[in-house]
């Protein structure tokens, strides 16, 4: 179960570096569609594999996309994890519109918040269009993958692979 686990941890993982080379036109190269194989990994994984799948998957797209905010890129990781962990609270307790709205409000606002301080207040203007739309869709496509993507892998996770 372990390795089954890992396992789509790295497909998920490697779902970001796809997601992350689709770009959503902002200020900053690094919205892209990376953040819905995290949310699919909430949903079927749970909330610590999610949040890892998030941090890095942003990572990964960050790297795609150039790095433009450098080192400040580890700290939009660490949001998106904690995003990724509160969106599979909310949906494993049977509230999946909440953990969505939350999820895409939340990484909308809440996220780029800091970058008023770090960067200025035109910056989080500006990017905030961009993640909003990036947000719902990543949301979105989760919402409608995740749940068929259960059948096949509750065999896989359970250990009752036939053979």
């Amino acid at each position: 179960m372990k390795y089954a686990k890992l396992t789509w941890m790295a497909l998920l993982i490697a779902l970001t570096v796809v997601g992350g080379s689709i770009k959503i036109p902002a200020i900053i190269g690094s919205v892209a569609l990376d953040s819905f194989p995290a949310v699919v990994a909430a949903v079927l994984l749970g909330g610590v594999p999610g949040a890892l799948v998030g941090g890095l998957g942003h990572m990964m797209s960050a790297l795609i996309g150039g790095m433009p905010l450098g080192p400040l890129h580890f700290l939009v990781a660490a949001e998106m994890a904690i995003l990724v962990w509160v969106f599979a609270f909310f949906y494993h307790k049977g509230s999946k519109w909440i953990a969505s709205v939350l999820f895409v409000l939340g990484n909308t606002f809440a996220a780029p918040f800091p970058f008023i301080f770090i960067i200025s207040k035109a910056f989080y203007i500006s990017m905030v269009p961009s993640l909003l739309i990036a947000s719902v869709i990543n949301t979105a496509l989760a919402l409608l993958i995740a749940p068929r993507l259960v059948s096949i892998m509750k065999p896989t996770l359970s250990g009752k692979l036939q053979k």
